[in-house]
């Protein structure tokens, strides 16, 4: 088994030949918006230092997912989910590097599209103000989707109108009733491996419904 270290390498690799390509381009619509994103005060610092907001939007999507922001290693190769986190979620989705980010029927929009920094428990929080300002208008652009997978608490509770004090699991437990339009997940990253330990259900009962999903969708 290739330890972390290496599958960020090899993702790296191979995004560094197809996610940078120059072929790989968004609409002149989702340019529009791109451009006003790198301009606006809110992302202004970002700009300043080169850094691009991490998505991939596409008009013929059918899957979205929403995360919550980009790590320091995603932002850094300027590529979404290029980091253990990213290996793992593509191991739910069932789907290898390549479709994952050379699908025009995969979108990646996070509740903030850049790294927001660390604090003292881990890295900060998506900024509130960014999904309420920008998905609006990157949902319009995409008009076939029909999956989307919110990827821990704060899409959740966002996208399925959720009350701050319901629990993650019990959302996740019961993903079926949000279907099929939505799709709850606890986030993909290692500090949920504790989590999964407890709670072996989700990989026995959930994962293979996504991944169902998704292969419908593809």
């Amino acid at each position: 088994m290739l330890s972390q270290d290496m599958l960020r390498e090899r993702v790296s690799a191979y995004t560094d030949q197809v996610w940078h390509h120059p072929d790989h381009q968004d609409t002149p619509r989702v340019q529009v918006i791109v451009d006003e994103m790198m301009a606006h005060d809110m992302n202004r610092d970002f700009t300043s230092q080169g850094i691009k907001p991490l998505l991939s939007i596409h008009p013929q999507a059918r899957i979205v997912l929403i995360g919550q922001a980009p790590g320091h290693f995603a932002q850094d190769t300027l590529t979404p989910w290029n980091d253990p986190s990213g290996d793992r979620l593509r191991e739910w989705l069932g789907v290898d590097m390549e479709t994952f980010y050379t699908s025009d029927r995969i979108a990646i929009m996070n509740m903030d599209a850049y790294f927001p920094g660390v604090g003292k428990s881990g890295d900060l929080p998506p900024r509130k103000e960014f999904a309420q300002l920008w998905h609006p208008r990157l949902l319009e652009c995409m008009p076939k989707a029909e999956l989307f997978v919110t990827i821990g608490g704060y899409s959740t509770k966002r996208y399925l109108n959720l009350k701050s004090s319901e629990r993650l699991t019990d959302v996740v437990r019961n993903f079926a009733q949000y279907g099929p339009r939505y799709f709850p997940l606890v986030h993909p990253s290692g500090r949920n491996n504790i989590w999964q330990a407890k709670n072996p259900w989700f990989e026995r009962e959930v994962i293979p419904q996504l991944q169902q999903r998704v292969r419908q969708l593809i």
